[in-house]
């Protein structure tokens, strides 16, 4: 099949990769504009950039370029993070490859939102791209366990390749067989914002079992002496008491570093306490 890849982190990459590997025609892939990056600011392409040109793919950071193509008969949408507009929505049907069961987790952070919420399953949706956010009809989906463990770089893995073995079995069905026919979302749609810091932030008033997922999602933070310090890593200790106890940290202007080191390096008083 002939199709364009729109995608830009490093997520959208397995996708890639499984289609090419599968036999598409990839004509083009469409991606977001490189980027200043590390202590040079050199400008760096994005990782589905990368992997375009590793396998010979035309690239452009313009949607409507995608427009004077010939012969394409899908574009296939992974983590953009930009809208496609009603003039090209026109000319192409267009597929999303979404990381959670649809209308639950619509938006830009459905992986870390519902470990945040303690949802015991996710999974990937194959849905059809609407000018409105998520919103299109459902091709195919699969279910996908949330460990009770699992951080959101493990799920966000497992889910990245459920759902390139997903895509490239729905695109091996002839396109007439289904393209016109997706089934509508049902049940109540919840929004997954984008994660400020303030979601990252650890209420250590809060139960233990939420302040393991804040930990768990990545980028939590609390403060010592008035100077921010992030949480790594925790174990979560059952009992009548559940407790955590950080097992890896990262002290404001430092490297990371083992709790026991930061806590023979701090040495904090008794009834010192983060926050």
């Amino acid at each position: 099949m002939r199709l364009v890849y729109l995608g830009t982190p490093a997520v959208a990459v397995p996708p890639l990769d499984a289609l090419v590997a599968a036999g598409h025609d990839v004509a083009l892939v469409v991606t977001g504009a490189d980027k200043r990056r590390g202590r040079g600011r050199s400008l760096s392409p994005s990782p589905v950039k990368e992997a375009a040109l590793a396998h010979r793919i035309d690239v452009s950071h313009s949607v409507d370029d995608l427009l004077g193509v010939d012969d394409l008969a899908l574009g296939v949408v992974v983590a953009f993070g930009r809208i496609i507009r009603t003039h090209v929505l026109d000319a192409l049907p267009f597929l999303n490859v979404h990381f959670s069961l649809l209308p639950r987790w619509r938006g830009a952070a459905p992986v870390e939102r519902a470990l945040l919420a303690g949802d015991e399953v996710t999974g990937v949706c194959i849905m059809r791209v609407e000018e409105a956010l998520d919103t299109g009809g459902v091709y195919a989906r699969i279910e996908v366990p949330i460990g009770e463990r699992a951080t959101a770089d493990e799920l966000r893995g497992t889910l990245v390749d459920a759902g390139s073995e997903l895509l490239v079995d729905t695109l091996a069905r002839p396109l007439d067989e289904w393209i016109g026919r997706p089934e509508p979302q049902l049940g109540e749609s919840t929004y997954a914002a984008k994660l400020s810091a303030a979601d990252h932030k650890i209420d250590w008033d809060a139960p233990v079992e939420v302040i393991d997922r804040i930990v768990r999602v990545g980028g939590a933070w609390t403060t010592f002496r008035g100077r921010r310090l992030k949480i790594l890593a925790a174990d979560l200790i059952d009992g009548v008491d559940a407790s955590l106890i950080p097992t890896k940290v990262q002290p404001e202007g430092k490297a990371p570093m083992s709790f026991d080191a930061w806590r023979n390096g701090s040495r904090p008083a008794s009834g010192e306490l983060f926050g």
